[in-house]
């Protein structure tokens, strides 16, 4: 009934032996993303009797209104007919077939309530828009028992987006590191040759160069446009020894939840991280006892710098958080130097002194990154400037319910940098 597509037969295809396939159709609009993701779910309900599939997005609207109508569709061309060949509950919003399959359609706003499902397949509509707690999740799902007659079966997530201007979780994970059963299918939209005469010529003129390269050619964004920091590559990330000779500085950024502290060794001019603390609900002893744990036969000094308001009382102790760090320190033997600035310096400084010892004016690299260090990877290629302004991007509290991995947004940077702006502080 259809001929497809070359990314499109692409997507729906499995071209390894895995017994789960994770695929994404990344492409421009009008490149027929929601048309193959569709057009799979019900090839699978019809392929396996009996099978259990959901469709979701993050919001239920855009589920009923692209995706599901999209299923209507399919069924119509292929000649079903309501009532003889499937049924369509609206109460349920369960598309049920006469072999006994069934496809539910939900959102993805409170992914708690999906946890008792038991799924043959998933598919994600915008799957840059659902947050990565979510992805998997859905993971975790795919755990409905396989039936004798299911000759050929394989587990199945499967998503279309367009593509990220930044560098969020699906370009981590199709692109930057894929598993071998992870696939990512990239689909412009010239390539569909059933679109109108001159519907890309149509778009680019009402485009920018960046917005049609990224939406209508389907190529990666300018992950670098609007970043707090610059010029940060792959040359900055490197393996990175503990030396237990060799001074140990512990940087701090306080918060309970999540308390974010970094680890480096220095030279007169290079800094070198290569451990991260990143805990939620905890304290700073706690946080003081997994560095112990971790590291805890240390010969060289301890030196900690962080955040000047550390160094105040509050409430819930009558001691600052260096003097639990120093007290509780000293109780495994490290005698700490506590070595921090007498106030916080305006932020814009500590950006500008981070970003000199990433990549000098000269091109000299300074600063280097240990791959184990992630929470703070993920804010140097992540944390940006709200558009137009000076001011950081942060997450809200509403953000941050639904992804946790954005609590962690900001405070490993403002860990390292404290200690970039302490020995080498750059003045504005």
């Amino acid at each position: 009934m259809y001929k497809l597509l070359k990314a499109q037969r692409e997507f729906l295809e499995i071209p390894h032996e895995y017994t789960l396939d994770v695929a994404v159709y990344q492409g421009g609009y009008g490149s027929g993303k929601t048309f193959s993701g569709s057009l799979l779910g019900i090839l699978l309900a019809l392929k396996f009797p009996g099978i259990r599939g959901l469709v979701g997005a993050q919001t239920y609207t855009l589920v009923r209104d692209t995706t599901l109508q999209t299923y209507f569709e399919h069924l119509d061309t292929f000649g079903f007919q309501r009532g003889v060949d499937y049924d369509w509950s609206s109460t349920l919003q369960i598309i049920t077939f006469t072999n006994g399959s069934e496809i539910m359609f939900r959102h993805f706003d409170e992914p708690d309530k999906l946890k008792s499902l038991n799924l043959g397949f998933a598919e994600i509509e915008e799957m840059s828009d659902i947050p990565y707690d979510t992805f998997k999740m859905l993971l975790g799902r795919m755990r409905q028992k396989i039936k004798k007659s299911w000759k050929g079966f394989r587990y199945r997530i499967f998503g279309h987006t367009n593509p990220e201007i930044n560098r969020g979780w699906v370009y981590k994970t199709f692109i930057e590191n894929p598993p071998p059963n992870y696939r990512l299918i990239s689909a412009p939209t010239t390539q569909n040759i059933y679109l109108p005469d001159g519907y890309c010529d149509e778009l680019k003129k009402l485009y920018d160069e960046e917005y049609y390269n990224v939406f209508v050619l389907a190529q990666s964004g300018n992950y670098d446009r609007g970043l707090v920091v610059k010029d940060f590559t792959d040359k900055n990330v490197k393996d990175i020894t503990y030396q237990s000779e060799m001074d140990l500085y512990i940087s701090c950024d306080f918060n309970v939840d999540p308390m974010c502290w970094v680890l480096a060794h220095k030279t007169d001019d290079k800094v070198f991280y290569f451990d991260e603390i990143a805990m939620e609900n905890t304290t700073t002893a706690k946080a003081c006892e997994e560095i112990c744990r971790r590291y805890p036969n240390h010969r060289g000094k301890v030196i900690v710098n962080g955040d000047a308001s550390g160094d105040n009382r509050s409430c819930t102790s009558e001691y600052t958080n260096y003097v639990i760090i120093k007290k509780k320190l000293l109780q495994f033997g490290y005698d700490a130097e506590i070595q921090i600035k007498a106030f916080n310096p305006p932020i814009k400084n500590r950006i500008a002194a981070f970003n000199a010892k990433v990549r000098s004016a000269e091109g000299e690299i300074c600063l280097y990154v240990d791959k184990k260090c992630e929470k703070l990877l993920y804010n140097i290629y992540n944390l940006r400037y709200r558009e137009g302004t000076s001011r950081i991007d942060l997450p809200t509290y509403q953000q941050i319910k639904q992804s946790r991995e954005l609590k962690f947004l900001s405070h490993p940077f403002d860990a390292a940098s404290y200690l970039v702006d302490f020995y080498w502080p750059i003045g504005i």
